[in-house]
């Protein structure tokens, strides 16, 4: 097994490579794990899942709203049934809440039987409408005036950090390559004398016989160098805020609108970490970095909670942010094989792709057999179990035995996350290991509370690395895992130099996200967006 992010590629021809490690390319490079194949994942960050899938808003979904009879309607259903098993096996943590379409006016109300119906078409069939008086009774600080709500039961919240590195982690274990920090500038080869391709990347060049596009947000401009033009991604902005676990009581379900063309509009929504989200925005730009909130977007979503849940907007505010989404002019996925070229294209790939990411690798691997690829027989893999971040279950600190173990779990390093130095520790050891303290808060939560690193920051960065100037200074840790508050740092704090915006470079990959405290200053803040 072999992660690399530095000095030049192999030579060699792998059997496939995948471009983009994101939610959906590290799924297709896992499944693809399961043949007797050398499969290489290449991707422009430091990091999988730094991009578009790290700002995903973490809802596991029915499907229930889908174009019915369209590729994502399937694959989503389909992908909904795998990732929840696979969660269950792995550990990734998910909270069954079920979902509420909330209607505020007759018009709403009035489209709620279409949507029960076109959930049926679907083939979800537990949707029920309810009235006024019963959802009061279930959301009860619900913003006046609302006349009903369509139950969705099976929607779900997840954590798409631990999906995305679960899925990179058992690909790797099972004989992957991952090239990290290696943006693909060009594609050459591929003729029709079987040579192979040739792709030009900031490492170097890298030779496979067969190529996947998952590059996310630059989906169609891999697609061009291949010679194709079949879709134009569109980044579509979600901006959003994220609220102090105190707020987690005030909601109970995944609280959403009367959906629209241009998607779910704003929610409401808990998380598995014990925030609650307000947002997304949908903005449709031009440029493909633009993750930076805008108070024009913040002031929208301030409008919408206060009809939503006005005393959501009394709780403090944790951090803003903002992330991109892979839109095209279709409604529908754009997969398509290309078995001359040996290619194919796996974009736009908008939200859902969360939800349907092994059912889209499994489409993958089928449009590859399609082909004439002979892929030989599949084999298990073998099971990986993923640590918890959720709050679902217990987290280290809770657990005496663990401690008594290894003391290194009582030792907590970020107070407001409760995250002990052993989880950083394994973080580090692990077989995806971070290379940033995004990397690493997104694998541990450290950092990623109400002081965003103010308290922690230094000690984090020291144990990230320690060999840096001036890391013996770092503050320790305190070893009481129940002391209330961000208390026991002393000594030099601050957040990392690299707060604001998080994106890829080169021609691979997705958006990263930027975002702003409530203070108005930059922010390290919990990466789950749109």
């Amino acid at each position: 097994m072999t992660v690399t992010a530095s000095g030049t590629l192999p030579d060699e021809v792998y059997d496939v490579a995948v471009i983009g490690a994101g939610v959906v390319g590290t799924a297709i490079a896992r499944e693809l794990t399961r043949y007797r194949l050398r499969i290489a994942l290449v991707e422009a960050s430091d990091d999988v899942g730094d991009g578009t899938s790290k700002a995903n808003t973490a809802i596991l979904h029915t499907g229930f709203d889908a174009v019915p009879g369209s590729l994502e309607s399937r694959l989503v259903r389909e992908g909904q049934r795998l990732l929840a098993a696979y969660a269950s096996q792995t550990g990734i943590p998910v909270e069954p809440l079920g979902a509420l379409l909330v209607a505020w006016d007759e018009e709403q109300l009035a489209a709620l039987p279409a949507l029960a119906e076109k959930a049926e078409r679907n083939e979800y069939r537990e949707t029920r409408i309810i009235g006024a008086d019963e959802l009061y009774s279930r959301e009860p600080h619900l913003g006046p005036g609302a006349l009903g709500a369509l139950e969705v039961p099976g929607e779900s919240i997840i954590c798409p950090w631990t999906t995305t590195l679960a899925y990179a982690t058992q690909a790797v274990e099972a004989g992957a390559d991952l090239h990290l920090n290696c943006p693909v500038e060009d594609v050459a080869g591929a003729l029709g004398d079987g040579s192979p391709h040739e792709l030009t990347t900031g490492r170097g060049v890298l030779r496979t016989h067969t190529l996947i596009n998952a590059a996310g947000l630059y989906a169609d401009e891999i697609d061009r160098l291949l010679g194709h033009s079949d879709f134009t991604v569109t980044p579509r902005r979600g901006q959003l805020m994220v609220f102090d676990k105190f707020a987690r009581e005030l909601v109970r379900h995944i609280v959403l609108p009367v959906p629209t063309a241009l998607g779910k509009g704003v929610l409401v929504a808990p998380t598995v970490y014990g925030n609650v989200m307000l947002g997304p925005t949908a903005e449709d730009l031009d440029d493909k970095t633009a993750t930076g909130s805008t108070a024009e977007g913040l002031d929208f979503l301030r409008e919408k909670g206060g009809r939503i849940m006005p005393e959501l907007l009394d709780e403090e505010v944790t951090a803003v942010y903002a992330g991109l989404r892979a839109a095209t002019e279709d409604d529908d996925y754009r997969i398509r094989s290309h078995p001359g070229q040996r290619y194919i294209t796996v974009g736009g790939i908008r939200s859902t792709g969360l939800t349907a990411s092994m059912a889209i690798a499994a489409h993958v691997v089928e449009l590859l057999a399609d082909s004439g690829r002979d892929l030989g027989a599949a084999r298990e893999l073998e099971p990986v179990r993923m640590p918890n971040i959720g709050e679902a279950a217990p987290r280290p600190y809770e657990r005496a035995d663990l401690i008594a173990a290894d003391p290194e779990y009582g030792r907590i390093v970020c107070h407001c996350e409760r995250v002990s130095r052993g989880e950083i520790r394994d973080a580090l050891a692990s077989t995806v290991p971070p290379r940033s303290p995004e990397g690493l808060r997104r694998r541990t939560r450290a950092r990623g509370g109400r002081c965003q690193g103010f308290y922690c920051g230094a000690t984090v960065r020291a144990l990230l690395a320690p060999e840096a100037p001036g890391a013996s200074e770092a503050p320790g840790a305190s070893e009481a895992p129940d002391t209330p508050g961000p208390s026991g740092a002393s000594g030099t704090y601050g957040t990392s130099g690299t707060n604001g915006t998080y994106g890829t470079s080169g021609t691979n990959g997705a958006s990263g996200a930027s975002g702003t405290s409530g203070s108005g200053e930059p922010s390290l803040r919990p990466e789950v967006g749109p």
